[in-house]
């Protein structure tokens, strides 16, 4: 995931445009909030990014954590989030130390296909850690074996041709095709799970969980699953 990290932590050019982005997070925050139970529920976005529209995620609850592994965003959110008294960011090593069972709602979205299956598991156990008995867990935007990078394409420009940035979304194909994103990604690679592989994964790691109707995010051919944690039988 370091290699990943970097390539976040850099100025990429992941979004066509400032449009793109912004509309990108803006969905990502409504989708989170649909998951939130309650006004008094405390949720974690797990490796958030830029997470530029928190602060409407933060309204819908009690108190927002941000944890996110890169330094150079990690610093845009803590400058950008200081006055709003429900945001706290945190680094993923200090999410080890936070109090066991004081979670509601744990958000990993577009973040699995980063990892090698053995960070993932680790990430897990954290996550388990945290969660209350009744908490839930989000992991959103998983990569399918079947589903190539043309599926990723065309759901990018219906989402561009939606909202208004579709000149530059294919100006942006254009140039990601030559960019450090096409070579890390042909280098290191994503992991891709099927819906089975995803349910038996976090069945191992102690959870509970079923795919949703709807993935989080633009791309319907990803897929987001919901765990909790699995009865303890004695």
């Amino acid at each position: 995931m370091d290699e990943w990290i970097d390539y976040y932590d850099s100025t990429h050019t992941i979004y066509a445009s400032r449009l793109h982005r912004d509309v990108h997070f803006q969905i990502i925050a409504r989708d989170i909030i649909g998951y939130i139970a309650s006004p008094e529920a405390v949720v974690l976005d797990y490796a958030c990014g830029e997470a530029l529209s928190a602060a409407k995620v933060a309204d819908a609850c009690a108190k927002l954590y941000l944890a996110e592994p890169a330094p150079g965003v990690r610093g845009r959110l803590i400058a950008r989030f200081a006055p709003n008294t429900k945001i706290r960011v945190r680094s993923l090593d200090e999410l080890r130390t936070m109090n066991e069972s004081s979670i509601d709602l744990v958000v990993m979205n577009s973040v699995a296909q980063y990892m090698t299956p053995g960070e993932l598991d680790s990430a897990f156990a954290v996550i388990r850690r945290l969660l209350k008995p009744n908490g839930r867990l989000v992991l959103g935007d998983i990569l399918r074996p079947e589903v190539g990078m043309a599926r990723d394409v065309v759901a990018l420009l219906k989402f561009a041709r939606t909202h208004g940035f579709l000149k530059d979304a294919l100006y942006g194909l254009a140039s990601t095709a030559l960019s450090d994103y096409r070579q890390l990604r042909t280098r290191v690679g994503l992991q891709r799970y099927s819906e089975g592989e995803m349910i038996e994964k976090l069945a191992a790691a102690g959870f509970t969980a079923s795919r949703a109707h709807q993935n989080i995010g633009h791309n319907p051919w990803r897929m987001t699953f919901v765990a909790r944690h699995a009865l303890q039988r004695h």
